[in-house]
């Protein structure tokens, strides 16, 4: 017996064993073309978020230094200061690299006098800053999060040394600021 026409035109449609397998192979060879692109995106992404923020953060310190008389942030006292309207004084100064680090972020994040000293409140005489709108460091890209490695070696050859759960590190006497890690030896 043979197949009617209508039974010859079921059997003819669809896709041969052959067929399906350049389909699946030129899929495979699209896919490996195209998955690394994202992989590469990502750290792209990173390493722009990187420098918009070593960027900010250089931009806000030269503001400081020009406005302070020549002085980066953490070369003078943050503290020893009598804030208006009852505002909290910073703190901070530089008999220590620890003490650097402090006067550093109270002077980029609160109000400053000529002298340097920080408040949370402002007037005629604590009218520079803040120079970052938040109360802290912004957090390194890289994933290190946000703490602060204070020197003042006045070494403008400085190199990160990937601290572990150190996310900048900043020369007072320089202000060169950069990211602390290895990796990112020439930004």
């Amino acid at each position: 017996m043979r197949p009617t026409k209508q039974r010859q035109s079921l059997l003819q449609k669809g896709f041969t064993l052959v067929e399906l397998l350049i389909v699946v192979i030129i899929l495979a060879i699209l896919a490996a073309i195209v998955v690394p692109q994202f992989a590469s995106t990502t750290t792209d992404a990173r390493d722009a978020s990187l420098d918009t923020t070593l960027g900010n953060m250089r931009s806000a310190i030269d503001l400081y230094y020009q406005q302070h008389n020549s002085t980066f942030p953490g070369n003078s006292a943050a503290s020893g200061a009598t804030c208006p309207g009852g505002g909290t004084a910073g703190t901070g100064d530089t008999t220590t690299d620890l003490l650097r680090a402090t006067a550093f972020i109270s002077q980029m994040t609160m109000y400053t006098n000529a002298l340097g000293q920080a408040c949370s409140t402002t007037d005629a005489v604590f009218s520079f800053g803040p120079y970052l709108k938040k109360a802290d460091l912004p957090d390194n890209p890289l994933g290190a999060g946000n703490a602060l490695v204070v020197t003042s070696t006045g070494n403008l050859i400085m190199t990160g040394a990937a601290a572990p759960g150190a996310g900048w590190k900043y020369d007072a006497i320089t202000g060169k600021f950069i990211a602390d890690d290895t990796d990112e030896l020439d930004r």
